[in-house]
């Protein structure tokens, strides 16, 4: 219905997912430079130090919650269930990501991520909810 406004806030995440790739290793490159940690350290999987630790913990989380709001973007487009309210969520989900995101990298406070975090799993959830709900009245 919306053409392929639905892909903007995937694209979007995406270049979350790559942001979060490059501080991960920029963290990574300065702990190497400091000499507190060794190469050999992440390529034998020696465990992550603190200081990359909430960085490499952000971006597995990208790939949990997430999965399910790019398949359901996806299955929206498919169905022809889009439209300016789910693309509206979309973006609001995505913006929950970049904040959780921020909170997760920097200061890491549960009192501040948890609720961006429900505020995203309920986001999702009506999106699922529109595309059920469209399914069962076509």
């Amino acid at each position: 219905m919306t053409g392929y406004q639905i892909f903007w806030p995937l694209l979007a995440h995406v270049a979350l997912v790559y942001g979060l790739y490059a501080l991960l290793g920029l963290r990574r490159a300065q702990m190497v430079r400091a000499g507190s940690i060794a190469k050999s350290d992440y390529r034998e999987n020696r465990g992550e130090p603190a200081e990359s630790l909430a960085v490499k913990n952000c971006l597995a989380n990208q790939f949990e919650l997430p999965v399910l709001f790019h398949v359901c973007c996806i299955l929206l487009y498919i169905a022809d269930a889009d439209n300016i309210v789910t693309v509206g969520l979309a973006w609001i989900f995505v913006a929950l990501r970049y904040a959780h995101a921020a909170i997760h990298v920097t200061s890491n406070d549960l009192r501040y991520r948890s609720p961006i975090f429900a505020a995203g799993y309920l986001v999702l959830a009506a999106m699922w909810v529109w595309l059920a709900a469209w399914m069962l009245m076509s």
